[in-house]
């Protein structure tokens, strides 16, 4: 049994053929390039969707269909992607281009609903029922497992957790509104703290570990410096961990899961981070007094998840 799990990004569309293990057998990369027609980008899917068969010797006939997840809000009825902003893609039918593209069906949902579900299904292998999954990149992805099956809300557009308000008339969010967790839980959030906390000190080790180029900052800069004991990057990492745990409360106390799994460029911090945000909610008695703490894990499948979940729309 195979299926096809598609992952598509801004810069590339990842594609990989899925066995039932959840193992990517093969895969092949498509570049993304933003500006293009959508029916062009779509098209070129379909061509290395069909390359990726044709080198393990298969026909469309030979998988169960074809998985995709879309950053963006989509309608899973429709099969279309109504507004993405990364791909600047807007009332697009994706799924009756790729399954006539192809030659089988497809279907799409949000990228981070399609990363939780390979997290839960394949990475962790379904020994948590209620999971929210939190990815920490550009922005802050989110989704949700509950009882064991994936929630996506009315037409697949719910489970936008990067958007909760987390500060009152905050920061100005690319959705629209201001003080939403992505502009203070995210990779680029991070970022933007470290470069605050490296012009209010020159002295910094943080300047040392990028180079004297505060262009060359990265999310895992601070971790390193305050693990040397600087005292600026000890401030930046402490007040990322109460942005960040501060969201995580949120979710626990809305959904109460047995387990939150985050994904991302941060969470390569590993038991760093979840050591700390760990700290954090212990202190805050996970959002409410008597109450399960949860397993606060980090995701096992790697930039394979999106893909891993798409396919699992099939499999």
């Amino acid at each position: 049994m195979y299926a096809v799990g598609v992952d598509i990004g801004g810069m590339s569309m990842k594609c990989g053929l899925v066995n039932e293990k959840g193992e990517v057998v093969d895969r092949v990369i498509v570049k993304t390039t933003l500006g293009d027609p959508y029916e062009k980008t779509i098209g070129e899917l379909c061509d290395g969707i069909k390359e990726l068969l044709k080198k393990n010797y298969l026909t469309p006939n030979d998988i169960n269909g074809v998985g995709i997840g879309v950053p963006g809000a989509v309608n899973i009825k429709k099969g279309t992607v109504d507004s993405s902003a990364n791909l600047k893609w807007y009332n697009v039918p994706l799924v009756e281009l790729v399954t006539q593209g192809v030659g089988r069906q497809a279907r799409i949902t949000n990228d981070a609903n399609a990363a939780v579900l390979g997290e839960a299904r394949f990475g962790f292998k379904w020994k948590y029922p209620n999971v929210v999954m939190l990815t920490l990149g550009t922005g802050v992805g989110g989704g949700l497992i509950v009882d064991g099956r994936l929630y996506e809300g009315n037409e697949g557009k719910g489970a936008e957790l990067g958007h909760i308000t987390l500060v009152l008339d905050g920061r100005q969010c690319g959705c629209g509104r201001r003080g939403c967790a992505e502009q203070y839980a995210s990779a680029t959030a991070l970022m933007r703290l470290t470069r605050e906390a490296m012009e209010d000190h020159k002295e910094s080790l943080m300047w040392q570990l990028c180079d004297n180029d505060i262009n060359n900052v990265n999310g895992a800069i601070p971790f390193a410096a305050e693990k040397q004991g600087d005292p600026a990057a000890k401030q930046v990492v402490d007040e990322y961990i109460k942005y960040l745990g501060e969201t995580i409360l949120n979710f626990n106390n809305i959904f109460r899961p047995n387990a939150f799994i985050l994904s991302g460029g941060v969470a390569k911090q590993g038991e760093n981070l979840v050591n700390k945000l760990k700290d954090y909610c212990a202190k805050q008695n996970w959002g409410y007094e008597n109450t399960p703490e949860p397993e606060l894990l980090i995701a096992q499948l790697g930039y394979d998840s999106g893909i891993i979940g798409a396919a699992s729309l099939y499999l």
